[in-house]
């Protein structure tokens, strides 16, 4: 009699293949060219951009930021800000790894790190300051659940990044951001974020409107509204100096 034998993968080899990053199928974008996507529409090469951070706190209260936004073609980025009074005359800046903000005042400018909250509000330091997620991510294709959406699984190439490990999904259509999840490297869920309201800031479309939700403490989430943004501006180098902080 003859013998039929089937063939059955070990169990530890199926998972192994299962795991594997997707490859992009003729005609659909690569991982790597969904995060430059990303970046482009989120941090373009240079942009003088005017914008609101509202941070929604556990008791209920809620402060709001009134801020200018510069980056220069080499990836430096200064802010300044207007609202409320408390905050008024304050100054970010980051060159590189390096970030700082200034406390008019102390009159002086106190170094920052990317991961530190941004103004007290549920982004960080590196969600405002430091979008270059080319430089910072190493980026793997997943199947997303709605048809509609690309998803990327990020993880840091450093201790610099903002987070550890980010998954991010991108609208089919346009390419544009919807949503997102930042872990720490322990896995554990820290922030999740809407992108919605796609608006067209002369010539350039990017959400307008950011919700960024506290996982641990979920009674805490803060928003970020781009009022006004401007491409391919001429900016001075010595704006991104750091003795030109204050002045």
């Amino acid at each position: 009699m003859k013998r039929h034998t089937s063939c059955v993968l070990p169990v530890s080899l199926s998972l192994a293949i299962l795991s594997l990053p997707l490859a992009a199928s003729p005609g659909e974008p690569t991982a790597e060219e969904l995060l430059r996507r990303y970046d482009q529409v989120m941090s373009p090469k240079t942009f003088d951009a005017l914008m609101t951070m509202t941070a929604h706190r556990q008791d209920g209260s809620e402060r709001s930021y009134k801020f200018r936004a510069l980056k220069s073609e080499d990836d430096k980025i200064r802010t300044w800000f207007f609202e409320p009074a408390a905050a008024k005359g304050q100054e970010m800046l980051r060159v590189g790894d390096n970030m700082w903000v200034y406390m008019p005042n102390l009159k002086r400018a106190m170094r920052l790190a990317s991961r530190e909250s941004f103004q007290g509000g549920d982004f960080n330091n590196g969600d405002v300051l430091r979008v270059n997620y080319v430089a910072d991510y190493t980026a793997k294709r997943e199947t997303a659940e709605d048809p509609k959406l690309w998803l990327l699984d990020l993880t840091a190439k450093s201790k610099e990044a903002a987070y550890d490990r980010i998954k991010l999904w991108l609208s089919k259509d346009k390419q544009q951001p919807a949503k997102a999840e930042y872990y720490a490297a322990s896995g554990k869920l820290l922030r999740s974020a809407v992108f919605e309201d796609v608006k067209n800031f002369h010539g350039h479309e990017r959400p307008s409107h950011i919700t960024m939700r506290n996982e641990l403490a979920t009674k805490r989430w803060s928003e970020m509204t781009m009022l006004d943004m401007k491409l391919d501006i001429a900016i001075p180098a010595q704006r991104f100096v750091l003795d030109d902080l204050g002045r």
